[in-house]
């Protein structure tokens, strides 16, 4: 592997620097001169080179040496060859062949290492000027999973051939029950038909986030090659209305660890790539032809049937038509979230986007995301909302479905219901993580009968499905203040059959479902990234205040009781239990002087970008009273508390606050 001169120079610096460090040579001229001395007492021959080499190396200097300038990895690799990651020092330590990343090379497994060598044809960015030293500029980062195991690269600055060089280590193990600590042979691997999932994200200068393209690749072609090693370009397309225009060219080189003593044929690979694609048209064919019988009986039921909004399949970010029960499954969280409330507070912190039409003046775009695109860009539609939640309620033990319908005005809408054992019905909005107990109303009642009052928003509800039922509304009317959620009343609802809908989305049983990636656990820190938003916003305030010719006074004192307010916010968004405000109260009460005023304006905001909050903040008149201030011994204070959850997901709440005298 060549180095750029500049790397090479450096790196014969730092080799010298230890060196010197070692004061080699001080002890090499001791070696040769006890070498020589002992040359005089047997004077029988002269010195030569391989005496004085074997002298060193008897006394262990070449080993203390070679030891001394092993390369240790304190950071990631940023520039990674075509060289194998098994032969590098800059990825290993060279005694032992094991990688110092996270993960420990098992010797007894087999591993697939998936480099990345550098992308090009993003015409998109043909003319984007290349980004100065320390500027600030849009970036791709290259999401990945495969088999449970999930990686991101380094974010690279966006261009018409992005720099997206990066090397991942993915584990291959086999599925059978006492299999695990056995090597898989070739054979296996080739009934291994998960792909490798890569989500190309790309963030603006505003921390806005982009879905470029998501890609499923066949790793197994690398299996018929005689080195255990291939390379070959990947062509990613669009999303969405885009999904059949490319957006760029990635070089991919896949090489198989420990190499394999037999390889396949390439017709062998072709011939088992083809099968298993027969078998997918075969099921998703019949699953079609049950779907159009099964609708047409539904249709029969009711002529008004027909305006329902009964939603059997949808469209992902390739433009595949999926059967919607193929977004649903059953998501364990393990310990980063605990317990349901949370999850539904965690999902409601992905923002809500639509996806745009171009040219079609904001109308909305048919695009559910898969569940690893919609995690990698943080941000989808309603129905990316609803099925993940739905897939946390059921890996936390509830009966809970994703309901299609419309809410206020008529607009189409998805949201969750969740069904106790006693009976009762809950409705949980994924967009906020409000909680609705829904009690129907009684239409045969007398007229003067007291009824329930609807707090929900939602109007219609046409469909309700899981990762294994599908029922759709055959009920006289569709309100959902009406409904009646038996589902096993045949006469209330419709179901598909458990059988033809597992048969193309449980996992495992058609090639074209992505597998399901784990929840990533978050890597900010809470407290270093708190204190950096609070710096950002006193500068920001006091650089306001500036302007308006205002002195700014800070008060860490009430800066500090602000915490327990911000806490107890998000309490209350995680459990719907509102503490800790009294104890915030008779604080500020208590650091309040008689004949002062004090007054406070809390927000939340779903990003850590201090000057969009703070232009946000602006445009309340409240927030502005308070930063603008004018009075005797004004004193500001404000404090910021930044809530993790995964996926980087983070609640993010400010508050301001003054205290002045009061003037009559």
């Amino acid at each position: 592997m060549s180095l750029p001169p500049a790397k090479a120079s450096e790196l014969k610096q730092i080799i010298h620097d230890r060196l010197l460090k070692m004061d080699i040579h001080g002890r090499i001229r001791e070696v040769l001169s006890e070498t020589m001395e002992d040359d005089r007492v047997t004077a029988h021959r002269p010195l030569s080179e391989g005496d004085f080499l074997h002298a060193l190396q008897c006394r262990g200097i070449i080993d203390e040496v070679m030891k001394d300038l092993q390369i240790s990895e304190k950071e990631p690799a940023t520039d990674v060859g075509s060289e194998s990651p098994f032969k590098s020092v800059t990825h290993f330590v060279n005694k032992d062949k094991i990688p110092l990343k996270k993960t420990i090379i098992d010797p007894s497994q087999r591993y697939l290492y998936l480099q990345v060598l550098g992308g090009k044809a993003f015409i998109e960015h043909l003319q984007d000027p290349e980004p100065l030293p320390g500027q600030v500029c849009s970036t791709f980062t290259l999401h990945l999973h495969f088999r449970n195991q999930r990686f991101h690269s380094k974010p690279v600055p966006c261009a018409c051939e992005p720099d997206l060089k990066e090397g991942f280590i993915l584990e291959i193990h086999k599925d059978g029950t006492g299999d695990g600590s056995k090597m898989v042979d070739a054979t296996t691997m080739l009934s291994l038909c998960d792909p490798a999932h890569l989500v190309l994200i790309k963030t603006d200068t505003a921390s806005e986030t982009t879905l470029v393209s998501s890609y499923f690749l066949d790793w197994r072609t690398v299996l018929s090659s005689q080195s255990s090693k291939t390379c070959f370009a990947v062509e990613l397309m669009g999303v969405g209305s885009e999904c059949k225009v490319p957006a760029g060219i990635l070089t991919v080189s896949l090489e198989l660890y420990p190499p394999l003593s037999e390889t396949l044929s390439f017709d062998i690979i072709s011939t088992q790539q083809s099968l298993e694609r027969q078998k997918t048209a075969d099921k998703e064919r019949l699953f079609l032809v049950y779907a159009k019988q099964w609708w047409r009986e539904f249709l029969e039921i009711r002529p008004s049937h027909q305006s329902k909004l009964v939603k059997i399949f949808a469209q992902d970010e390739n433009g595949v038509n999926r059967p919607v029960c193929s977004y649903v499954s059953v998501l364990r969280a393990g310990r980063l979230l605990e317990s349901p409330r949370q999850a539904a507070r965690f999902v409601s912190l992905l923002a809500h986007e639509k996806a745009p039409v171009v040219g079609g003046g904001g109308s909305k775009q048919e695009q559910w995301c898969t569940l690893m695109a919609f995690m990698c860009r943080g941000k989808g539609d309603c129905e990316d909302h609803a099925t993940l939640l739905c897939s946390l309620l059921l890996g936390f033990g509830l009966d809970a479905y994703v309901c299609v319908g419309t809410k206020s005005k008529g607009l189409p809408h998805t949201w969750v219901l969740t069904r106790g054992t006693d009976g009762s019905i809950t409705f949980w909005e994924s967009l906020t993580a409000h909680r609705y107990l829904h009690q129907p109303i009684d239409p045969d009642s007398p007229p003067m009968a007291p009824q329930h009052k609807q707090s929900s928003p939602y109007r219609t509800v046409g469909c309700v499905f899981n990762h294994q039922t599908f029922l759709a509304n055959c009920q006289p009317s569709d309100a959902v203040e009406l409904c009646l959620f038996d589902f096993q009343n045949p006469s209330c609802w419709k179901a598909m059959s458990e059988e033809a809908l597992r048969s193309v989305c449980a996992p495992g049983s058609i090639t074209s479902l992505p597998p399901l990636p784990p929840l990533c656990a978050p890597s900010l820190d809470p407290a270093a990234t708190s204190n950096r938003l609070e710096l950002e916003m006193r500068y920001l305030i006091s650089e306001h205040r500036k302007d308006l010719d205002l002195a700014t006074v800070w008060d860490d004192h009430i800066s500090y009781l602000l915490s327990s307010a911000l806490s107890a916010y998000e309490m209350e968004r995680c459990t719907g239990v509102s503490c800790g405000n009294e104890e915030f109260q008779d604080a500020v009460r208590r650091a309040v002087p008689d004949g002062h005023t004090f007054k406070g304006f809390p927000i939340h905001f779903l990003h850590c970008n201090a000057r969009r909050a703070f232009a946000i903040c602006l445009r309340s008149s409240f927030c502005e009273e308070i930063v603008c201030c004018r009075g005797d011994n004004v004193r500001l204070a404000v404090r910021v508390r930044v809530f993790p959850y995964p996926e980087n997901a983070c609640a993010v709440w400010l508050m301001f606050a003054c205290k002045y005298r009061s003037v009559l």
